[in-house]
Order: structure tokens, then sequence, then C-alpha cells
């Protein structure tokens, strides 16, 4: 059992000459995608709720197309479709970019978290008391400073709770980058389970794994409500 708990913390080459665990991986691999995701979804959910369907049509295409299809089809279709077009494979830098799997998983996983970030926020924003948007355009503001000020911190500090439970499920998504032969959590699993055909205990400390993981999270983003969501509950007399 101590040599197998060893595994997920041994060191396994990684591109450029980088050495990663399994446990480092998986992490490395969620605060990466869920932060590439969420930067761009923040303009995409500004221009998801625009009047103009021109802006909002193409957001709604994306968000649609990364929400209706799995994750494991997007990666499998970034992973070895893209690269199998001649136009990508003898393009020197488009070549060299789809030909790592780090790359490729990296990719579908941030896209991904952009599409359902992109409708949490979109939706935060359309739940926004008309009384406050009304009080700052009486103050003078700009659109611009509208939304700095007042409807983007009030809807993030909303969205939250809805954002925590993506966040969770990306984790639980990042098991798929075995697939691109990223050696998270699950592909160090799957190679002890090869080597030594201990499938209870393999597994079993890798689900153990993940569950420490998504019980840490939980705990944080608790702690994010109860600070930031705190002016939502009801005020004592």
């Amino acid at each position: 059992m101590i040599d197998i708990l060893q595994e997920y913390w041994k060191a396994y080459l990684w591109s450029d000459g980088y050495r990663l665990t399994g446990v480092a991986m998986t992490l490395w691999l969620l605060v990466a995608s869920v932060s590439i995701g969420f930067v761009l979804s923040v303009p995409l959910a500004v221009a998801r709720v625009s009047r103009h369907r021109w802006i909002r049509g193409p957001v709604w295409f994306y968000t649609y197309v990364f929400r209706g299809t799995p994750l494991y089809i997007q990666l499998l279709i970034l992973y070895t479709g893209i690269y199998s077009l001649d136009v990508v494979r003898n393009q020197p830098l488009l070549g060299a970019f789809f030909r790592e799997g780090i790359n490729c998983t990296l990719l579908a996983f941030a896209l991904n978290s952009c599409a359902y970030t992109t409708e949490i926020l979109a939706g935060a924003i359309r739940g926004m008391h008309y009384g406050e948007i009304e009080a700052a355009r009486a103050y003078g503001m700009s659109t611009f400073t509208l939304y700095r000020r007042i409807i983007l911190p009030s809807a993030l500090r909303r969205a939250l709770p809805y954002y925590s439970n993506e966040i969770i499920l990306m984790l639980h998504s990042t098991s798929l980058a075995f697939t691109a032969t990223v050696p998270d959590i699950l592909k160090v699993a799957r190679d002890v389970n090869a080597a030594t055909y201990a499938s209870f205990d393999a597994f079993g400390i890798a689900a153990v794994l993940y569950a420490v993981i998504v019980f840490t999270l939980v705990w944080l983003f608790r702690r994010c409500e109860m600070r930031w969501l705190a002016f939502l509950k009801p005020q004592g007399h």
C-alpha cells in the first residue's frame, strides 16, 4: 500500500524537461484551465447579454456547442482530430502545438470551462436588480464604468455558489487527461493497476485523493461565500 501511494507523488517526465507528480499535474490542469476559462468568460458574458444579436449570437453558438457535446469528444477532436489535418500538421507552429498532449488537454479544458462560466456569469448579470443599474445611471456612469464598478462585481459575487460547482466538475473532468497520455492522478492509477493488478488499492487511493481535493475546494468556497455574500443574508433588527 505504501509503495502504491508513493507512485502518486512520484515525478513524471513532462515536456521541456519539467517534472510534476500525478497530484500536482491534476491540480495544475485544474488551476490553469479554470483561470484561462474565467479570464475569457468575463468579456464573453458581457457579450452574451448584449441587446445586439450579432454580438450575442456567436457567443451563444460557442457555449451551445461546448455545453452540448461531451468534453471527452472535444478532447479527442483537439488531440487527434485537428492534428490529422494536413493544413495543421504542415504548419510548424500549429503542428508543434497540437502534437503535445498537454497542450490539447489544456485547450479543451479551458474552452469547456469558459463556455460554462460564460453562461453562469451571464445569468448572474441578468439576475441583477434593475434598481441598482438605474441608481448607477442616475450618477452619470458610462456603460464601461457601470459594468466595471457595479454590474461585474455584483454578478461575480452572486455567481460564486454556481461557479464553485463548475470548478468541482472541472476537477472531475481532469480525469480525462489520461486520454492524451497526461500523467494525472487517473493515469498514475491505471499504470499502477497495470503493473501490480491491485485494482482496489490503485483506484481506491485515486478516489481518496480526488475526494480530499474536492472537500478542500468546498471548504475554501464556503469561506469565500461567507465573506462576499454576507450582504444577502437576512439582517437582524
